[in-house]
């Protein structure tokens, strides 16, 4: 049998646990699939994509800093969470066309409800950040029903822009939904979510302790040695730390599941990765 091929596009993108996760997905569902990193050059994402769909590729994941420009490639076809995003995370090489779905906030929603076991709805969430990532997750966020979400951004008139796209959703769920500059989020939340690249560059955590109780669940997206400082710095404020490994392997089971059309085992996945990187250390 033939195996298809995906990957990942992104810079960097060598730390990627994706390959061994979809790899992962492929022998618990039977699917005869390969799975690749792929290094893009910061100017030359659509040329990437067009290359790796010469070659054979099947479909892609992508990740930082391209999934804005991913949303924007001419000629896709979209989900209508991709659309409401303007950025994408999951691309698949139809015969007719390019299909752009975004899989993130799903992804977030399902590790913080049934990984984490913490409910989101009826619950105040702070949501920091207000780029790519952000903007991915937040409708989904939206859907969970929470009580109040506040998106915070070094930029404020970004966050503004993006709570405006996600206006109408959040009236049609009764959320009440708002903008706010880093340093006046408010508080406390039940949950903080870190969607900024601050984890990535080292820079320290971009909102005060006061958006933290005791007990608020504190999920940083990055993983691994990107997310230890948000994560012990919620730690030390009383919150609960969470960082983003649950949130990358449920995202994973989404485009697994929009390639493939086979939702694999992301809880068993999950539990198998989190296993061998801890004994890895």
């Amino acid at each position: 049998m033939t195996a298809d091929l995906y990957c990942v596009m992104g810079n960097p993108v060598e730390h990627s646990k994706s390959p061994w996760i979809h790899a992962r997905f492929a022998e618990l569902t039977g699917q005869a699939l390969r799975y690749e990193r792929r290094l893009i050059a910061l100017d030359g994402f659509a040329h990437g994509v067009a290359a790796f769909r010469a070659e054979g590729g099947r479909g892609c994941n992508v990740t930082v800093p391209f999934k804005f420009e991913a949303g924007a490639l001419p000629g896709l076809r979209m989900t209508p969470r991709a659309a409401l995003a303007q950025a994408c995370n999951t691309l698949r090489f139809d015969a007719d066309a390019t299909l752009a779905d975004n899989t993130d906030g799903l992804g977030l929603v399902n590790d913080i409800t049934a990984n984490a076991g913490v409910p989101l709805a009826g619950q105040r969430v702070l949501l920091v950040g207000a780029g790519g990532a952000s903007a991915g997750v937040l409708g989904p966020l939206i859907e969970a029903k929470p009580a109040h979400i506040a998106v915070a951004n070094r930029t404020p008139d970004k966050a503004q822009a993006l709570v405006q796209r996600h206006a109408a959703l959040a009236a049609q769920h009764s959320v009440v939904l708002a903008a706010t500059p880093l340093d006046a989020a408010g508080g406390p939340f039940d949950v903080v979510v870190n969607g900024t690249a601050t984890s990535l560059t080292g820079a320290g955590v971009p909102v005060p302790p006061t958006v933290l109780r005791p007990g608020t669940l504190a999920v940083d997206m990055m993983y691994g040695p990107a997310a230890q400082a948000f994560m012990d710095w919620a730690a030390r404020h009383g919150a609960v730390p969470r960082d983003g490994l649950g949130m990358l392997v449920e995202q994973a089971a989404g485009s697994f599941a929009v390639w493939r059309g086979v939702r694999p085992p992301a809880a068993q996945v999950l539990a198998e990765l989190r296993q061998m990187l801890e004994q890895a250390r």
